[in-house]
């Protein structure tokens, strides 16, 4: 591996710097400026919360914990990193910089916040970074011209990056395995997420979001972020949405998965997995992601119709908001550097936005895909207590079996995602291949 991202990386470095510069010159600066970032202090308490390196710094090397750091990069010079290794014996200090990537900067080597900022340029500098009160005498001004020349290119993976995140994705694939063998031994919530842990090698803070184990009728919370102690008597299925981290890039994959003899919910969980494998298909350059998604809508529509729940037309279930009640969210949404990568609305690299179809408020990408994207791919079906009370008084209430869907509430739902690259031809499934693998 290490072999593999020494020989790309000088390539991703050079696409960073000729972003830069086309950033900078519509910006009318000479210097970009990004800061590594600091841990923000709890309220009323000398306690950090969990550090999170800025997503720009680590786009252009893969340091994530450097707080206090910089980099700064110059038109015609090379970049520079400012690393900050204060003298601390309350915490562990950063090693001083190693790896393939050193040889492509000029490396000073601090001890204070304040001798790295002596270290930055003065004039027309675009700082990009979150405003912090111990990093006083430096304007954060983000400008919107660069950040959105910037934001529109990070869309575009590099070789580089996408090595980076197969990584992540053969690390999430393998805890994810080590968490159904958990779910069928008995454990927890808390004990499937430890196991998750333990097999990724990674601790909550280094995951790129919080994970989410749910099982029985917690599946049908969608961001479930508790971790109950004891498992439930008993355990009828596992939704679990986690990933991991390599190299400051993330992957996202949720699985769902059935106990032994609960049949009927396999059978559902099964033509969800075959739906969702179709829409990854439909992955390719050209194709609208808001109208995969409308798509997926319609796909869903049918599943449901063939295992009982409706006797509505795919298309009406569709017209009439039937289906936003068992699939509330969105197909999927950009992944890279931040596990909901930006400027998936993003109209073009000045700006602007692609509005979200009407009826379709929580999707999270409108852009049309193009090669080297990466999106997740993650229809669900679920049974949401309040979604379904709304629905129980439309007028098309009969065409739903209520008996069927009361019957798998116990199941909170499904959701399968995974992680796909859009190419010149067919697309790559990072996270089937990863669990091919594995």
């Amino acid at each position: 591996m290490h072999d593999q991202l020494a020989s790309l990386y000088p390539q991703h470095l050079s696409t960073l710097r000729d972003r830069a510069d086309q950033a900078l010159a519509l910006g009318g600066f000479d210097h970009l400026v990004i800061a590594a970032g600091m841990p923000g202090l709890k309220f009323l308490d000398d306690l950090h919360y969990p550090y999170a390196v800025n997503p720009h710094f680590k786009h252009w090397l893969p340091l994530t914990h450097a707080p206090g750091s910089w980099l700064v990069h110059t038109p015609g010079s090379r970049p520079k990193l400012v690393f900050l290794q204060p003298r601390d014996y309350w915490h562990v200090v950063p090693d001083a910089p190693s790896g393939y990537w050193v040889d492509a900067f000029d490396i000073a080597i601090v001890r204070t916040p304040q001798e790295a900022l002596a270290q930055l340029p003065r004039g027309r500098c675009a700082v990009i970074g979150e405003p912090c009160p111990t990093i006083a005498g430096i304007e954060f001004n983000n400008p919107p011209a660069v950040l959105d020349y910037l934001h529109y290119h990070r869309s575009y993976k590099t070789p580089y990056e996408l090595a980076l995140m197969r990584e992540a994705s053969r690390i999430g694939t393998r805890a994810h395995r080590a968490a159904e063998q958990a779910f069928r031994a008995g454990e927890s919530e808390l004990g499937i997420h430890q196991a998750y842990l333990a097999a990724a090698g990674q601790i909550d803070a280094e995951l790129p979001y919080a994970s989410i184990v749910a099982l029985n009728e917690h599946g049908a919370v969608l961001h479930y972020t508790d971790f109950t102690r004891r498992p439930p008597q008993p355990a009828r299925s596992l939704l679990i949405d986690a990933g991991a981290s390599a190299g400051g890039y993330a992957s996202d994959i949720t699985r769902t998965h059935a106990a032994a003899g609960a049949d009927e919910f396999q059978a559902l969980i099964d033509s969800v997995d075959v739906a969702q494998q179709g829409f990854a298909a439909r992955v390719r350059a050209g194709q609208s992601y808001p109208e995969l998604h409308v798509h997926a809508h319609h796909v869903l529509a049918g599943v449901l119709r063939e295992h009982g729940f409706l006797r509505m037309s795919a298309e009406s279930a569709v017209a009439s908001g039937v289906t936003a009640a068992f699939f509330p969210h969105g197909l999927g949404h950009p992944i890279g550097l931040q596990v909901h990568d930006v400027a998936g609305f993003q109209q073009s690299e000045r700006g602007g936005t692609i509005a979200r179809p009407d009826g379709h408020p929580y999707l999270r990408m409108t852009r049309t895909l193009e090669p080297s994207m990466v999106v997740t791919i993650e229809p669900g079906l679920y049974f949401i207590d309040m979604l379904l009370r709304e629905l129980r008084d439309k007028p098309f209430a009969d065409e739903i079996d209520w008996a069927r869907v009361e019957h798998f509430r116990q199941f909170g739902g499904i959701r399968i995602e995974d992680d796909v690259v859009c190419t010149a031809g067919a697309p790559e499934n990072l996270t089937r291949d990863a669990f091919a693998a594995t």
